[in-house]
């Protein structure tokens, strides 16, 4: 058989690699989510305040409680401004992520179409000796059938 040991560790070692990429792939994945699904709350709260600060104008309020409904819209908006950024990290280190999970992929594909190359090869070499046995074998026999 042929001889890919030393191509087959590295070839786990590269699964491992994809596998551990993979990994790290999918935490990123799943805390950008986390992260994004807080700013989508955060947005959708600042929305509902802001109608409500809409709607209290529109009636007769006491100055505190618009003051304070301001306020609570300017927290909502700086940490939606936090959030943002938050979000932006998040993304940057997903599609980092990523990348390296594509890239571990395609080192995974390299060893596996060098082994079926390689492969390849031995069955050819293998198919080449034995038709030349074979003609062998037939060039004995003929002469083995000429000499009687």
């Amino acid at each position: 058989m042929v001889n890919t040991l030393a191509i087959d560790k590295i070839l786990n070692v590269r699964e491992k690699e994809k596998k551990d990429a993979q990994q790290a792939y999918q935490q990123s994945v799943d805390y950008f989510e986390r992260i994004a699904t807080a700013m989508y709350t955060l947005l959708q709260k600042k929305e509902r305040a802001e109608l409500a600060y809409e709607e209290s104008i529109q009636e007769p309020t006491q100055i505190e409680s618009i003051i304070e409904q301001l306020n609570y819209i300017e927290t909502l908006s700086k940490q939606i401004e936090n959030l943002q950024r938050d979000v932006q990290l998040a993304r940057s280190e997903m599609e980092t992520k990523q990348s390296e999970l594509t890239n571990a992929h395609v080192e995974v594909k390299k060893f596996e179409k060098i082994i079926e190359f390689r492969k390849r090869d031995y069955e050819k070499e293998e198919k080449r000796l034995e038709n030349t046995m074979m003609d062998e074998v037939s060039i004995q026999q003929f002469l083995s059938c000429k000499n009687r």
